[in-house]
Parts: C-alpha cells; structure tokens; sequence
C-alpha cells in the first residue's frame, strides 16, 4: 500500500502515468494505492492505522451458504419455546416474540419496537439482504435492487443485535436462578447455532471484495488527476471524480449509486444535539426504576445501580462487572469521548490525530453492547407474569436508557472522523481528501 517507494526512478516515472486504483481511508481521507496483500494479512492505513481491508479470500458460495443456514436456525429460534420458568407450581414459557408483545401491552410500545427491530427485524434483513446479493452474485450477475440490498446489508450489521441478546438472555437467567426453577427450551440453542453461523460467515466475508466483483475500483493516473475533485463514497468506497468538490455536491457515486458528500453533512451540529439529548436523558436512566418486582401486592423497584448491587449480593461477580461496564461505563465513555472528539475538531487540535481516531473507533464499536439490560428487561417481562403472586413490570428508566443507546450510536454515525485529520491539514500534505 506504500506510493511507488523504493522503485527505480524510470519504473516509478512509467507507474505513474500507469492508471491505478486508488483508495481512501475513511477514516481520515489519506489516498492509497489498493494493491494486492498477502493471503490472510490486513492493509491498514499509513497515516492512522485503520484497516483499509483484508485478504480472507472467503468463498462467496460459503458465505452465502452459512446465511441460508442461519436464516433456517433463526426462524427456528422464533417459532419454538425459549426459556421456561416454574414459581409456586407455576410454569411459564415465552419464545422471542412474547418480550416485545409484552412490552407493548404495558404501555412501552416504543422499548417493544426497539427489541422487536434490534433482535428480529435488522438481523432477518440483513440476512436476507446477503442471500439477494451473494447468491445471483455467486452466479454472475446481480438482481434488481441489489446495490441497495448490498449498501442495507452493511449498514444493518451494527443494528442487528443477536450476540447481545444472547448475553441479555444470560444475564436473566443468572437473576432468576436463585427463586425460580428455569428450564432452557430449543429456541435458546437455534439462537445460539444463528450467532456461531453468522460469525463465521462475517470471518469469510470482505466488503470490498464483493463490491470489485460488481463494479472494479476506479482507476486514476498519479500525475494527472486532481486530488481536490476525488470524493469517496461512503457507502462503498468508490473513489469519484467531480467536477468542483463543494459542500453541497448533487452527484452520486458510479458504482452504488449512494449520494457523494465532501463530508457528513452537519456533522458537528447534529453530534452535538445527539450527544446533548443522551446526556439529559442519561438522568433519568439512572434515577428511575428500570423495572418494577410486583411481589404480593407490594412494588419493589430496581434500577440500573440496584440490580448490580443485587448480582454482587448473590456473589454474580463476573455478571455484575459485565451489566456496570455495559450499563454504566460504556454510555459514560461513548459520551464523553463524542464531546471530547467533537471539542478537539471545533478548536482544531493538532496533536494526538492517530488516538483521536482510534477511540472513535472504539465509540462506534462499543455502542452497541449497551442493549444488554434492554434485552433482560424483555426476556423478565415475558416470563415473570404470575399476577398478584409474582410480576415484573417495565419501568420508564428502561425508555430513557435505551433512548440514550440509540441517541449514542446515532451520533457515533453521524461524526465524521475524517475532520478530525481536516482540522490539522498541511497544506504540503497531498495524498488527503
């Protein structure tokens, strides 16, 4: 990926005029020549070390086949039993389905919603999404609607949350397993075979592979190319010659067709406002009872802090340590960091580029895991349904915090981190867009 270092002079004079395919980190916009990697090794970036793409040379054929199978668990996961509890002579079963529809029936349609999308909704669409491409791909050629099909497919993968679900399912079960008697259904074991499928598919797939099959990268002559009117494609990292880079571009990229932006659009200004909203309701999350333990007529509530404190009681160390650094830490950080980066680019900060981006990388990655108490929530709601004997009921700290997750992980999406490298541009500095 280096630019034609160490060649002798006349070969580096006829590479030059040679077209070549460029690339453009997105993290901080340095150009690169994409070039082939060595089998099973990752190209990074040479200004800030952020992977450009790997060479996992991953058959499309076993990617495709590994989501056909995945879809069949999942469905599977849906339709049989999940978890059953027995309290007082007393048995309840719950499949998926029965947390979101419990959820709604106590007034907490928008927390229902959410579960619904992040367990259910995104990951059947991202699936189906990598059937419609790959398999017609597979073959040769592509299905109408299957550029946008490909851009659905990777901007789904964050908000597809099987794993977390998963670790939410484990947290419920350790809280319930000193009162009632649990016993695990098949559905749980489906679930688990979708996770294992789908990391595997993901440890074959690379994005950028699948796009050369559709469309190859652009190529450019080093010498007489304007670097000031390339613009890289969000969507899929086709870099685009266009007539005037500006703000306000109205063109589209030639090969996924996506909308061409210098730049997020009202990055800064829409980061803020998402990054303030999650702040205020931050309180609340942690103040109000995320649910309440109806037991006898009497009302127990519990929030964030009190239901750690409850697993450290019960000796779940390595449970509660998981929910406080999910629960507690990882918003505390996301939101910090978002102001830290967002005050670094408005004072145009100099030092530390190469830190700055990685802990956006970070944020991004990270976000996410927060959904873990929002799953627990459902799964507790869905089997602790005894009546006056025994019930558990969503409380409103469970909205505002998963508001403050999805405030986060919209504003971890709207940042552009390449402004953090814009703030400290060098004017000698050419290989930058």
């Amino acid at each position: 990926m280096d630019d034609l270092v160490g060649q002798p002079e006349a070969e580096r004079l006829v590479s030059r005029l040679r077209p070549v395919a460029l690339l453009a980190c997105p993290a901080c916009g340095t150009l690169h020549r994409a070039r082939g990697i060595p089998r099973g090794s990752v190209a990074t970036c040479r200004a800030c070390r952020t992977k450009l793409f790997g060479d996992r040379r991953g058959s499309l054929q076993a990617v495709l086949a590994l989501n056909i199978a995945a879809l069949v668990a999942f469905i599977a996961a849906y339709l049989y039993p999940f978890m059953s509890i027995t309290y007082a002579g007393n048995t309840h079963t719950a499949t998926l389905f029965t947390g979101p529809i419990m959820l709604a029936k106590e007034g907490m349609w928008p927390l229902g919603l959410l579960v619904c999308a992040a367990a259910l909704i995104f990951p059947a669409g991202r699936m189906l999404a990598t059937i419609w491409v790959l398999g017609p791909l597979s073959c040769g050629y592509i299905l109408p609607g299957g550029l946008f099909m490909l851009r659905l497919m990777h901007a789904l993968r964050r908000w597809a949350m099987l794993e977390i679900l998963f670790l939410g399912v484990l947290v419920a079960y350790v809280k319930m397993s000193t009162w009632v008697s649990i016993t695990l259904q098949p559905g749980i074991y489906a679930l688990a075979i979708v996770i294992i499928l789908l990391a595997a598919a993901d440890a074959m797939y690379e994005q950028r592979a699948v796009w050369e099959r559709i469309r190859r990268q652009n190529r450019f002559e080093l010498t007489g190319t304007p670097i000031d009117r390339l613009v890289a494609c969000e969507s899929c990292r086709q870099l685009n010659e266009v007539p005037e880079r500006k703000p306000r571009l109205s063109a589209f990229c030639s090969r996924c067709a996506a909308p061409l932006h210098i730049r997020k659009p009202a990055s800064i200004a829409r980061t803020w406002a998402l990054v303030v909203a999650a702040a205020i309701l931050y309180i609340p999350a942690n103040l109000l009872p995320i649910m309440n333990w109806v037991y006898l007529g009497e009302n127990w509530p519990d929030t964030i802090f009190s239901g750690i404190l409850a697993l450290v009681a019960a000796k779940q160390f390595p449970i509660a340590l998981l929910v406080f650094c999910a629960s507690l830490m990882v918003p505390i950080l996301k939101l910090c960091g978002l102001a830290w980066l967002l005050i670094s680019v408005q004072r145009g900060w100099l030092n530390r580029r190469r830190t700055r981006t990685f802990a956006y990388t970070v944020i991004e990655m990270i976000g996410r895991w927060s959904m873990v108490d929002i799953f627990m929530i459902s799964l507790l709601v869905a089997l602790v349904n005894f009546g006056s004997l025994s019930t558990i009921q969503p409380g409103l700290g469970a909205l505002c915090f998963a508001a403050v997750v999805v405030l986060t992980m919209l504003a971890a999406e709207t940042f552009d981190p390449r402004l953090i490298w814009d703030s400290a541009a060098d004017p000698a500095e050419q290989s930058r867009i």
